[in-house]
């Protein structure tokens, strides 16, 4: 099977680790031809181009810059990055038909690309919905409610949903979500199709993670609770900052190792507050971050209380892959604390409400860490792996 995957995310291999780079190595791996569509920013210098590595074909498209740049180059980047796209695979892919074109959100933008290959090859299309756009930005008050351009983009919006044959959830939530406010989309054709990724097994004894933690500063006698990711508006970073500050158990290390659009404002809260409690560290190189992590002891999410759409935070993925407990402050329409405590993971906090989570956190020090950490493991397994999104959208091109 020939299949196209679209993306915003710049991947230059499928060896890599990563929730799209481990699907597409599946698909690799099992025998198909694999044709990755992904943007190479301006500020790069690299103009558009085409190449096969590790049996992977690749087409950078060069693009304004979209990702850490201000509004308005954001903004025209993302409108434009549908005709750059289509132009490029005119010119370099006018030979090769696909069964299946993939694609993810962010953007909502490749209504036309998509179309085009529903057309001249009778693609199927599979959107891997991960962002519920526009309304995000409008939960964190980026755009204006029912203002002309938050009606372009809804347009866009439901033209995505309506020439998609599938759309993959990541949660039952996000199902939820997607068919109460678009009563046009056929629930047929939506699905439970999670973030998922190849498990890699790190097993460092006590002294390899005392040394981990020696190397970075970190207590070796206290539990460390490790906030991994983006640090950017959606995480409500200041119920983390005020968490530090109200935390008096003295058994509690918090860890910070980020970047992002607010990583400069937490840094001066650090340099400010100087928390005896807790460090804050850029970001890390992914081998040298995975090794940090599995040195911790509990994995933190957090959202803006303000969020209506039910985000589902990737970095659950990695907390579980290192059988870590995990707790998780977030608003009350995302599902991912309920499915942490239903599968005794850990525990879920309401964003903003500081004495609840000073309970879960004294909980959580007189809890079976390791347990909850085996617990992690098995919830992994069974529902975030790639065998599964790729059994899923295997299934979907067999019926067709």
């Amino acid at each position: 099977m020939n299949i196209i995957f679209l993306t915003l995310v710049e991947i230059n291999s499928v060896e890599e680790r990563g929730t799209y780079s481990d699907l597409l190595r599946k698909f690799r791996n099992e025998g198909h031809n694999i044709t990755i569509v992904t943007p190479v920013e301006r500020r790069k210098g690299i103009s558009t181009n085409f190449k096969k590595k590790e049996d992977v074909s690749i087409l950078q498209v060069k693009t304004f810059n979209i990702q850490k740049t201000n509004i308005i180059e954001k903004g025209i980047g993302t409108l434009a990055i549908e005709y750059q796209f289509l132009s490029a695979i005119k010119k370099y892919l006018s030979d090769t038909k696909f069964d299946l074109v993939l694609y993810s959100t962010p953007p909502i933008t490749f209504a036309k690309v998509i179309e085009f290959f529903k057309k001249r090859d009778h693609a199927y299309s599979y959107l891997l919905l991960k962002d519920i756009f526009p309304q995000n930005a409008i939960d964190m008050k980026m755009l204006k409610e029912g203002g002309f351009i938050h009606k372009q983009f809804v347009k866009k919006e439901k033209k995505l949903y309506q020439i998609s044959d599938t759309i993959g959830c990541m949660s039952p939530a996000n199902v939820e979500f997607v068919l109460k406010h678009n009563l046009e989309v056929n629930p047929q054709k939506v699905e439970v199709n999670p973030n998922t990724i190849q498990p890699v097994v790190f097993n460092y004894s006590e002294g390899e993670k005392s040394g981990i933690r020696t190397k970075y500063d970190v207590p070796v006698d206290k539990k460390v609770l490790i906030y991994g990711g983006n640090l950017g508006k959606p995480q409500g970073l200041d119920f983390l900052l005020e968490t530090i500050s109200e935390t008096k158990n003295k058994d509690i290390f918090f860890l910070i190792v980020g970047d992002g659009t607010e990583f400069l404002r937490v840094k001066t809260w650090f340099d400010s507050n100087k928390p005896t409690n807790a460090k804050l560290l850029q970001r890390l190189p992914k081998e040298d971050y995975d090794k940090l992590l599995a040195a911790c002891d509990v994995g933190l999410v957090f959202l803006d209380k303000n969020f209506l759409i039910p985000n589902f935070p990737s970095r659950l993925l990695s907390y579980l892959e290192m059988r870590m407990a995990v707790l998780a402050a977030t608003d009350s329409n995302t599902d991912i604390g309920t499915i942490v405590e239903e599968n005794k993971c850990g525990f879920k906090v309401l964003a903003g409400d500081q004495r609840q989570m000073q309970e879960k956190l004294n909980l959580l020090m007189q809890s079976n860490l390791k347990e909850m950490g085996l617990n992690s493991e098995k919830l992994l397994l069974n529902e975030y792996t790639v065998d599964k999104s790729y059994q899923l959208i295997r299934d979907k091109i067999k019926n067709v």
